[in-house]
């Protein structure tokens, strides 16, 4: 196989037989893979980083050490780089480390990243909070759109109950060509964001909140009736997801 399954090596490989450096059935082998393999207990999806530009990411709550260290083994095998694994503990980070498993683990985010490949970080994301409580969300976002190769730029503790802090850092939002707002409580952190810039806005709620924020929901029902154009909402406390579509946004804008 290639050294990773993505849209980039296929390309080089590609390119290769163009070239002459290598023949058309030796490339065949290569991509002669199953696009997906069945574990028992999980089907990995070899190729979406074929579709999709990145490889499947495994959401590690609620599965064990072993099947969670069964299946980043099958990806590093077919050649797979920053295999994103989420939700994990420190225990399960340590437990894959302690099986030569070569894995940089965030605690604040509890996201772990198997055989991280370094590479140029482009254009610019804001991630903004409402609160010091939202960062496990926001690191989540943050280091999800770094692993895909952006630029990140973290505005921590911003909320509408001290506009100023908000207001003063203007000069990074405007130049921002995303920005993923994460607030719990009322959630109007994405709505005031919307209205000060031109880029999209990703609002993330949280179950940061009292009683009454019912978990998130009361910020989520506050996003979606946001009155700024340019937002839209993701999930309760789903930094993934808003990380991988500032992204793909960062990626487009650099595109032109």
């Amino acid at each position: 196989m290639p050294k990773s399954n993505n849209k980039e090596e296929i390309l080089k490989l590609l390119q290769s037989v163009s070239d002459g450096k290598i023949s058309a059935d030796d490339a065949l082998l290569k991509l002669q893979v199953q696009p997906f393999e069945d574990l028992g207990f999980a089907n990995i999806d070899y190729h979406r980083g074929l579709r999709q530009g990145i490889g499947e990411v495994i959401y590690g709550k609620n599965k064990t050490d072993e099947q969670i260290k069964k299946i980043v083994l099958n990806m590093l095998d077919k050649g797979l780089t920053d295999i994103l694994i989420t939700r994990i503990s420190q225990k399960t980070a340590d437990f894959l480390i302690s099986q030569n498993i070569d894995l940089r683990y965030a605690p604040i985010a509890s996201l772990g990243i198997a055989k991280y490949a370094q590479k140029e970080q482009k254009g610019l994301i804001v991630i903004a909070s409402g609160g010091t409580s939202d960062m496990s969300v926001c690191e989540e976002a943050a280091i999800t759109a770094e692993v895909l190769g952006n630029r990140v730029e973290r505005l921590y503790d911003v909320g509408v109950a001290g506009l100023h802090r908000l207001l003063s850092k203007q000069d990074i939002l405007v130049k921002a060509r995303a920005i993923v707002a994460v607030a719990g409580m009322e959630g109007a952190l994405a709505t005031v964001i919307g209205g000060l810039v031109s880029c999209p806005v990703i609002a993330v709620p949280t179950s940061v909140g009292y009683g009454a924020n019912f978990g998130g929901i009361s910020a989520l029902l506050s996003m979606l009736n946001s009155c700024a154009n340019g937002v839209s909402v993701v999930n309760i406390d789903n930094g993934f997801g808003a990380g991988y579509i500032a992204s793909l946004i960062n990626k487009m804008e650099s595109a032109k």
